[in-house]
């Protein structure tokens, strides 16, 4: 097979639904059943939903378990360069005729009927996880949790919320307990439940579902503790205290999402050399990622840092703000780029006490993205200096020419991300 076959039968799968978000179960169900429910067939499922950290607490959960001798496989989504990163086989990305030939058994399985991309797309992970053997199989949900297309495995061994904060309110609700109510759709009755730093709104909503389920809640701040001393990560539950190293993902948001993959796997049983693991050999691309070779780091010169972190609502602003105040001083420019879907100024407004200038731009080939100028408009409301420039590369190289030892961060949403990793490989 070419390695364009899996793009032609990805393109030909974005015409069969009109929308890309379409939330419902039904369209899942139905194409499952066509391919004799693989969904039933998988290693034991570790389901993970939240608004923020979901992918950096599955990475090093993932690193824990591989720590600990297991194979496991991993569902993630959105992709930033490449289709075959949502599904990782017994811990290898899928090859490329291996993605071929899934999705287009799921095409063929489907044939003419509506389902959305990502609902296709899923039941093609699901399908590749089914037959590959594992240890384990994590789940990442794509929006939501409740009508998501991952939420389709009765008994988990595990579920995990991570921290819920206001996000895709088109889709979940308005309000923290109704998209607290959607993340918690994924939890399932007799299933533990490990549960991030929330909102008391939030936190109020999960466990009246676990009670109702009798879903034992392994809970931030009951269950478990997480904090750092003299540089180090120091863990606690009911089963006894752990002294580690700090995360191998950078920022001090990375705190808490280690203590969520700790609690996982301190139930799933892991001892300390996989809990070491899970804090050393983690690796989540596109969150504060120091890029090192390629055309934007060329342009920059021997004298700048270029950074990439895809974090886009409220409270990734505050982490990403948090993590920037604790490196080395430097004069700090944001090359930012977001979705017109995001709230941007709530976004914007931590990192404007930081940023000496925002250099706006367009998401490259993205037909939702804010237009440059209204993000420039958004950072001057965050006070910020803002200007305008055509893309990644000129906005470099504009920072660096007044700026030399600038440490330049592109940011604002993980498609802008997705397509600085592409243009750098």
């Amino acid at each position: 097979m070419t390695a364009q076959s899996s793009d032609v039968i990805l393109s030909r799968m974005m015409s069969l639904h009109p929308k890309i978000i379409d939330l419902t179960l039904d369209r899942v169900w139905r194409l499952l059943a066509a391919l004799d429910n693989p969904q039933t067939k998988l290693p034991p499922v570790i389901h993970l939903a939240g608004t923020n950290g979901k992918g950096s607490t599955q990475a090093m959960i993932r690193a824990g378990l591989e720590g600990a001798g297991k194979t496991v496989h991993a569902y993630t989504s959105p992709h930033l360069a490449r289709f075959h990163e949502r599904i990782r086989l017994a811990g290898d990305l899928i090859s490329e005729p291996a993605l071929s030939a899934v999705l287009d058994e799921c095409y063929a399985a489907n044939g003419a009927q509506s389902i959305t991309y990502f609902e296709i797309t899923t039941v093609a992970g699901l399908l590749a996880f089914a037959r590959t053997p594992a240890d384990f199989t994590l789940l990442e949900v794509g929006l939501g949790g409740r009508l998501d297309a991952t939420n389709v495995v009765n008994s988990p061994a595990l579920t995990v919320i991570t921290p819920i904060d206001l996000d895709h309110q088109q889709f979940l609700g308005e309000t923290l307990p109704e998209i607290a109510g959607e993340k918690a759709g994924i939890l399932k009755r007799g299933v533990p439940c490990v549960v991030g730093k929330q909102h008391d709104a939030a936190l109020d909503v999960i466990e009246a579902r676990a009670a109702r389920l009798g879903a034992p809640v392994l809970a931030y701040g009951q269950h478990w503790h997480v904090t750092t001393e003299r540089g180090r990560l120091v863990f606690q539950d009911e089963t006894g205290l752990l002294d580690l190293p700090m995360p191998a993902l950078l920022g001090t948001h990375q705190v808490e999402n280690a203590g969520m993959a700790l609690a996982a796997l301190r139930h799933l049983g892991c001892d300390e050399a996989a809990c070491t693991a899970a804090m050393t050999n983690a690796s989540w691309p596109a969150r504060l990622q120091r890029l090192t070779s390629g055309p934007l780091v060329d342009a920059a010169g021997p004298q700048a840092e270029i950074w990439l972190d895809g974090g886009h609502n409220p409270a990734a602003g505050q982490a990403l703000a948090s993590a920037l105040a604790d490196l080395p001083t430097r004069p700090l420019h944001l090359v930012c780029g977001m979705l017109n879907t995001k709230d941007i100024g709530g976004y914007l407004r931590p990192l404007g006490q930081l940023a000496d200038q925002l250099i706006a731009i367009d998401i490259p080939d993205e037909a939702n993205t804010l237009p440059a100028r209204t993000t420039a408009l958004e950072a001057e409301k965050a006070g910020m200096q803002s200007g305008v420039a055509n893309d990644a590369l000129s906005a470099v190289t504009q920072i660096v020419k007044d700026t030399p030892n600038a440490r330049i961060l592109i940011n604002g949403s993980l498609y802008l991300a997705g397509a600085v990793l592409r243009e750098n490989a």
